[in-house]
């Protein structure tokens, strides 16, 4: 697996704009048609076309592809952001900057960046990240989908066969980063490589999009691959051998945002909450102004202030200290303290917080799903304690 690298291309007065305009665009032109979202479950076509002249399909890609080119550390505050208002708009875009089109950067050739990346940034071209499957999620080893050779030699057509579920960008998506398995695992191989399968090629089949608890306008659905007949230089980085690390690579900085998203979630129902209790009345007094109440808001101040300490922590340790285990620090807590956060958000505005359009109703469901996806809860308990207990054991 590569060391993270930090490298920033953006300093820090023009990232300042940068965050001032996405926060305002955010707060001004999305929160505002939450609902809107929400009820038609879907990304509004002016919305869209905004979020891409604004560069945010783009916002972590090099510039020399066409992104803005933020990086890691500039990422989270972004997150941070996105988590603000309907997560619908970073799912969007959060493949294309993240566990698809960081792929690429990380691991295609240059002919691949050449011809992806570019449009990836523009957001002409949707990628999505075909990892998880049936049996395969939180561990990308356990996958079946298998590519084989057609053929003799390394210009030999690949044949992909398989499925994949929970697809983010499925349904809208031009370009699939597929993992498929090549070979036979060992111990030192998983046996994992990765594809670039154009959405158009023929025994690809997306299926309709999944009815979830929460996240509406964030689609993701089933894909199959049936014969699906690729070309040698569909074969990311030209080598079998990089597909797991560029999936764990691309998890690692996929978590970290999550993290941070966890965080932008958990602050406006905060926010919300506190508006409301400031607001509303019980007996002829503010809720605000009773004791019980007070302590749900300086719990979830609590843990909003210490999931932003930590995710800024964790992306600097990652990134300049190559600590690979603070994604997964990071993403635990958040993921774990956005939950409490919005439960504290209902429980303060009482029934009201349980009605459609509140938007602390909406929080409430759309954070149940950090603790899933780039990895569960569980997973990262995993990942986190098998590390400490390695850096105990005498080698």
């Amino acid at each position: 697996m590569s060391t993270p690298t930090h490298q920033p291309e953006v300093d820090g007065e023009d990232f300042a704009e940068i965050l001032a305009t996405t926060r305002e665009f955010l707060r001004t032109k999305v929160l505002p048609r939450e609902n809107e979202i929400m009820t038609g479950d879907r990304i509004p076509d002016d919305l869209r076309a905004a979020v891409a002249d604004l560069g945010l399909f783009g916002f972590a890609l090099p510039q020399r592809w066409g992104g803005l080119g933020l990086d890691g550390l500039q990422e989270v505050e972004i997150a941070m952001e996105l988590g603000y208002t309907s997560v619908a708009v970073r799912s969007m875009i959060g493949t294309n900057n993240g566990i698809a089109g960081q792929v690429l950067v990380g691991y295609g050739t240059d002919e691949q960046r050449e011809e992806w990346l570019p449009r990836i940034a523009s957001g002409e071209v949707v990628a999505s990240f075909a990892l998880t499957e049936e049996g395969a999620g939180s561990n990308p080893a356990g996958l079946r989908t298998r590519a084989r050779r057609d053929g003799a030699g390394e210009d030999a057509d690949w044949m992909i066969d398989g499925g994949k579920r929970f697809i983010t960008n499925a349904p809208i998506a031009d370009l699939f980063v597929t993992f498929a398995r090549t070979r036979e695992a060992t111990p030192d191989d998983p046996g994992i490589a990765v594809f670039l399968v154009p959405a158009s090629t023929p025994g690809v089949e997306v299926g309709p999009k999944d009815k979830k608890m929460g996240q509406e306008g964030a689609w993701t659905a089933d894909v199959t691959f049936t014969d699906v007949r690729l070309p040698a230089a569909a074969l990311v980085g030209g080598s079998e051998a990089d597909g797991y690390r560029a999936a764990m690579a691309s998890l690692s900085r996929g978590r970290l945002h999550i993290a941070a998203l966890g965080v932008g979630l958990a602050r406006r129902a905060l926010d919300e909450s506190v508006a409301y209790a400031a607001g509303a009345t019980q007996g002829g007094n503010p809720i605000g102004s009773f004791q019980l109440v007070q302590a749900h808001l300086a719990d979830m101040q609590t843990g909003v202030l210490a999931g932003q300490a930590l995710v800024r922590d964790c992306a600097r340790r990652y990134w300049l200290d190559g600590d690979r285990t603070a994604p997964s620090v990071a993403k635990l807590f958040c993921s774990e303290m956005a939950g409490r956060v919005a439960d504290l958000g209902v429980q303060v505005h009482g029934g009201t917080g349980y009605i459609r359009e509140v938007p602390v109703e909406r929080i409430y469901r759309d954070v149940r799903l950090l603790r899933l996806y780039e990895g569960t809860s569980e997973i990262q308990r995993l990942i986190i304690g098998g590390a400490l207990v390695r850096s105990a054991t005498p080698r």
